[in-house]
């Protein structure tokens, strides 16, 4: 393997973003969200929200590289109210030490090489420096992958779900939570 790096995006990052996302979309995603919602997909459209996820202050944008490939990314920051809320909408008492990693996602051809783990360990180590101790994020009760990745790293789903109306499908979310203390190399 070339030299595996992660760093923190840029706008100019915000095209390959785009492109990975519907790449993975398209061939993870189809079943879960049906197969029309990923067809309509609009690469550029994507860019232009990448671009304003990559300038938002409150929120990190990370790619992962393999040599001068971009084949992954990871988006994180503090976890707003509504996706640490229990299901009667009150606060957790840790609510302002709660992060949330809002998607690691790495192109299936390049899965497997550890892409995961470093973005997650580099946002894991923007939200500790930034005092937050615990994340949350949002799975796919049928995303095998990603819940394997996440339970692999001792996250667990906290008996929340959420369901998403996609036009299509319905998709059942679990959210998982876990401590920012996973150390990966990267």
């Amino acid at each position: 393997m070339t030299d595996a790096t992660v760093r923190v995006a840029g706008p100019d990052d915000a095209a390959d973003i785009a492109a990975i996302q519907v790449r993975t979309w398209r061939v993870a995603y189809a079943e879960t969200l049906g197969q029309e919602t990923v067809d309509a997909l609009d690469e550029a459209a994507l860019a232009d929200e990448w671009t304003r996820a990559v300038d938002h202050p409150a929120s990190t944008v990370y790619v992962a590289r393999e040599g001068a490939t971009t084949v992954g990314f990871c988006a994180a920051g503090p976890a707003p109210a509504d996706d640490t809320a229990a299901a009667d909408g009150s606060p957790p008492a840790d609510a302002a030490e709660v992060a949330l990693i809002a998607t690691v996602l790495v192109e299936p051809r390049w899965g497997r090489r550890g892409h995961g783990g470093r973005l997650f360990g580099s946002a894991a180590t923007d939200l500790r420096s930034m005092g937050l101790t615990r994340g949350v994020t949002w799975v796919s009760q049928s995303d095998s992958a990603a819940l394997s990745f996440f339970r692999g790293i001792g996250w667990n789903p906290d008996g929340t779900v959420r369901t998403l109306d996609t036009g299509q499908q319905t998709v059942r979310e679990l959210r998982l939570t876990g401590g920012l203390d996973v150390r990966f190399d990267h």
